[in-house]
Formats: structure tokens, C-alpha cells, sequence
């Protein structure tokens, strides 16, 4: 693969709507300081299904998701110094940034001003089309590529490079941990690892679900307390309570409901990020000192810690294993909140 670009098997949407079927896409020739990554787990993330179906805007198409990648080091570039062959690694939600920037030399490459690489969809530095993680191989400057610690499996590890960073970098951010009260909104992919990383920086979790139907599974995760949102009296029973609340749920939100479980002083932290504007009255951020606010993923810096901390404190995510060819199923399931909690893709099967 070093000296011509050569193309791998994946799975991509043809177009906005289409199912996702079996093809081929290319990979550039492992540069100097590029690794060959043999994909062993594909994590599906609901960021998937909206890019795939254009929820967020325009795509770019044949479209191959997949930013939750784990596997192993096939080659490395002459110039490689992070990796052998061999070695176990993880790609997130970007492959590249301008390096250049204020952010980028901060650690924060996700909020890279020239805007950062995406992993698929997006258009890499030698303006051709990026393609995911739901393929048998990728191509990743060593920059950009994580190690994932011996004490993970790859397959619970591979939702960690989105799910596990987006949730861990605004619950370090702000501060969760002893004597804090964090709100988790969702009980999804997202949610569930923000209830097991947030429980083991030692915060008091309580988890906001529409029901109460994944009540045993929240409190198994890590959570002290399990409220289900569809009760009014939910909102009076924690009125003024928490001093972070995580919202990882893609649907909009009764936000002014939501900011009144706030302390003075605390913060209202987007992660999932809904299709359609969100309507907010802004006296609910003023009375009390209150923080609306949003936050992507983590730089990789931070990204390699959370790998790190989820290691230490045995942190995989919940997952449901598939075959390639069910994809498409398991994107209306996702849809239908049916996974318990994250399906990841046998990548051997594609």
C-alpha cells in the first residue's frame, strides 16, 4: 500500500436517504508519517445517521460513516516515531487540522480555526473527499491517531473515540467530580457513557430520561438517582439542583425547563446536537448567573487521557455487536432508541 493508492471494501450511502450498501473507496499511499490502520470495530454513532440522511447539511457522497474506529497497525511511514506495527490504536471524529491556529497549538485541535479534518465527509489537505471508519482500512497521519491501552478491549473502546471523548472533555471542563451534582439528559450512546465517566470522577449522577424504563440500567452504570422527564413534577422536585447538566440527546428541548435545575451559577452543556433551531427565553440564563453552552469533542491530547482514564477505571462502552450488512437495521433502531448501547460493527464482515 505505501507506493500507490489503492482501495479497500466499505460500507457507504450512494446518496441523502439511500441504504447503505457494500463498495469500494480509495486510500491514499501511507505517507512519511502516516500509519496503516487494519479497522477491527466500527462504532455507529446517531453523527452517523444524521450526515448520512443530510440532516446537518449538504453531504458529500458515496458517504462512509464511521468516527468511533478501532483496530490495529498494519504500516507505518520512515518518519512514524508514536507506533509500530502492530500496535493498538483509535481514530475519532478528525484526521487532520491546520496545526497552525491558537487552538491547534492549545491542545484543541477540534476547534481548529481554518476548521479541522472530519473523518469522513469532509475534504482532507489534498482535496479529496475523507471516507469513515465502516471499511477494513484507513489511512491516518500518527498525529491524529490515539493508542488505546492495553486494559480496553477494541470493540467496548471503539464508541470511547466519540461517544466516550465528546461526554469526558465537558465533564472535565466543568469540573465534575466529589461534591458535584451533574445531570446526564439521555440514556443513549452518549448518555451512558457520560453516567460511567461522570460517576468515576465521583460526581453525584442523576440521569434525565423521558421514562423511567431504563431506570435499573442507569443505576447499574454508576447513576445515584434516575428522574423521568415526562413528570412535571420532575422539574419541581429538582428545581435549582444541579451544578452541571449534560444534554446528550439530539432532539430539541424545553431549554428555559431545563435551565430552572440549575444552581446559580451553573451550566446547561450541549453535546447532542438537534436538526432544527432550539428556542430559549434568556431571563432563564440571567436569573441566577446561569452558563448556556455547547461543547464538541476533545483535542487529542485530551482524547488519549480519556482512553487512559477509561482504562484505569475499566470504562468500555455497552455494546451490541453486528455484522456489516446490518447497518441499515441497526440505523433505524438507532432511530427507535432500540440499542442498549451502542452498536459497533465487526468490521471482518464487510
Amino acid at each position: 500500500m505505501t507506493e500507490q493508492i489503492t482501495t479497500v471494501s466499505a460500507y457507504a450511502a450512494p446518496a441523502p436517504e439511500a441504504p447503505l450498501e457494500r463498495t469500494t473507496v480509495p486510500r491514499r499511499a501511507v505517507g512519511e508519517f502516516d500509519v496503516l490502520i487494519d479497522i477491527k470495530y466500527a462504532g455507529i454513532c446517531h453523527s452517523d445517521i444524521h450526515q448520512a440522511r443530510d440532516g446537518w447539511g449538504e453531504g458529500i457522497y458515496p458517504m462512509v460513516p464511521g468516527h468511533e474506529i478501532a483496530g490495529v497497525v498494519a504500516e507505518v511511514g520512515p518518519g512514524v516515531t508514536k507506533f509500530t506495527v502492530g500496535d493498538r490504536v483509535g481514530v475519532g471524529c478528525m484526521v487532520d487540522s491546520c496545526r497552525e491556529c491558537e487552538n491547534c497549538k492549545a491542545g484543541l485541535e477540534q476547534y481548529c480555526a481554518q476548521g479541522n479534518v472530519q473523518t469522513y465527509n469532509g475534504i482532507g489537505k489534498d482535496g479529496e473527499p475523507t471516507y469513515g471508519g465502516y471499511s477494513t482500512h484507513i489511512v491516518v497521519d500518527e498525529a491524529y491517531t490515539l493508542r488505546i491501552p492495553d486494559g480496553l478491549s477494541l470493540d467496548v473502546a471503539a464508541p470511547l473515540l466519540c461517544a466516550g471523548i465528546t461526554t469526558y472533555s465537558p465533564l472535565a471542563h466543568w469540573h465534575a467530580g466529589p461534591g458535584k451534582k451533574v445531570a446526564i439528559v439521555g440514556l443513549g450512546g452518549l448518555g451512558h457513557m457520560a453516567v460511567k465517566i461522570a460517576h468515576a470522577m465521583g460526581a453525584e449522577v442523576t440521569v434525565l430520561s423521558q421514562t423511567l424504563r431504563k431506570k435499573d440500567d442507569g443505576l447499574k452504570l454508576g447513576a445515584d438517582h434516575y428522574y423521568a422527564t415526562s413528570d412535571d413534577a420532575t422539574f419541581e422536585q429538582l428545581a435549582g439542583s444541579f451544578d452541571l447538566i449534560l444534554s446528550t440527546v439530539s432532539a430539541p428541548l424545553p431549554l428555559d425547563k431545563y435551565l430552572g435545575l440549575l444552581r446559580t451559577d451553573g451550566a446547561f452543556v450541549n453535546v447532542g446536537a438537534p436538526e432544527e433551531p432550539v428556542s430559549l427565553n434568556l431571563f432563564s440564563v440571567i436569573g441566577g448567573r446561569k452558563t448556556l453552552a455547547g461543547s464538541g469533542i476533545g483535542g487529542i491530547q485530551e482524547t488519549q487521557e480519556m482512553l487512559d482514564f477509561c482504562a484505569v477505571h475499566g470504562l468500555g462502552a455497552e455494546i451490541e455487536l453486528i455484522r456489516a450488512d446490518q447497518i441499515n437495521e441497526a440505523y433505524e433502531r438507532v432511530l427507535a432508541s432500540d440499542v442498549r448501547y451502542r452498536f459497533v460493527i465487526d468490521t471482518a464482515t464487510i
